[in-house]
């Protein structure tokens, strides 16, 4: 039997998470402190060995990738993108907390569409075939061998995989 380790990695923190900000698409750097801990982390762990990292097109994750895998063949994949939090983007819970589309948001699980961005189910569902796009084109370069492979995109929103069925 073949065997494929994936791993998944989040990127390194960004300002806009310091700040406690929606910043799905859009696209902002590792930060100073984002720096500091993957540092940290990369000292105290033992981060596993990779033959390819397939990254979000987000800089934060090309960077995090860069970083941890400087080595590695690192593939971009666009629809690895985070969730688009529409006009939710780069505000914090505080800003919103009285907006009422942010608050049917929040009470329906964030199972509604943000105005102006995707559905989880939309973005769910894109993950799911960037996923499978992924260990379609792993199997196409070497099916008799076992790889393992990282991808690196915003960890935080990836528990809505499971509602992908």
């Amino acid at each position: 039997m073949i065997t494929y380790k994936v791993h998944f990695i989040r990127h390194g923190m960004t300002q806009g998470n310091l700040e406690g900000k929606y910043i799905g698409s859009t696209d902002l750097p590792v930060c100073p402190e984002g720096y500091r801990q993957l540092d940290d982390l990369k000292a105290h762990y033992e981060y596993p060995k990779v033959e390819a990292v397939y990254s979000s097109p987000m800089l934060r994750c090309r960077q995090t990738a860069d970083f941890l895998y400087p080595n590695a063949m690192l593939t971009v994949v666009e629809d690895l993108r985070e969730w688009n939090f529409g006009d939710f983007e780069g505000k914090t819970m505080e800003e919103l907390k009285d907006d009422p589309d942010y608050l049917d948001w929040i009470a329906s699980s964030m199972k509604s569409t943000p105005p102006g961005g995707e559905s989880s189910k939309e973005f769910a569902a894109r993950l799911q075939l960037a996923i499978g796009a992924i260990f379609l084109a792993v199997l196409r370069v070497n099916p008799l061998s076992a790889y393992y492979y990282l991808l690196i995109r915003p960890f935080r929103t990836f528990s809505s995989i499971g509602e992908m069925s």
